[in-house]
């Protein structure tokens, strides 16, 4: 069974910045596309960042510069570093990858920014 668990979320101020993890069990990490997406509450989720099995990534023009997608095999763990938040990027954060011909998402994470 896939399991995605976020974790990292929280409360920052305009212009600071958050780390985001994303813990998988239950795949062969090394070789999955992982991806984070985020969600405000009514939207669709959004695609944000991509990493494939050879580190090459993949961003949301609106992200980029800003966030770094990141993975560490031995952990099975990619991560999220978002620096300069700003009030729009407030929203659910999730992890996102592809399994056996289904998306597989964590329960997400919730990043609040003050302006």
């Amino acid at each position: 069974q896939v399991r995605l668990v976020e974790r990292g979320g929280g409360l920052v101020e305009a212009g600071g910045s958050l780390r985001l993890s994303c813990a998988s069990s239950g795949i062969n990490f090394r070789i999955h596309k992982m991806n984070w997406y985020r969600q405000v509450t009514g939207n669709e989720r959004d695609f944000l960042a991509s990493i494939d099995s050879d580190g090459s990534t993949n961003y949301q023009d609106s992200v980029k510069g800003r966030f770094t997608i990141s993975r560490d095999n031995a952990r099975s763990t990619v991560y999220l570093q978002m620096n300069n938040l700003k009030p729009e990027d407030t929203a659910v954060y999730f992890c996102n990858t592809y399994y056996k011909t289904r998306d597989c998402w964590g329960q997400g994470t919730r990043v609040t920014v003050s302006s």
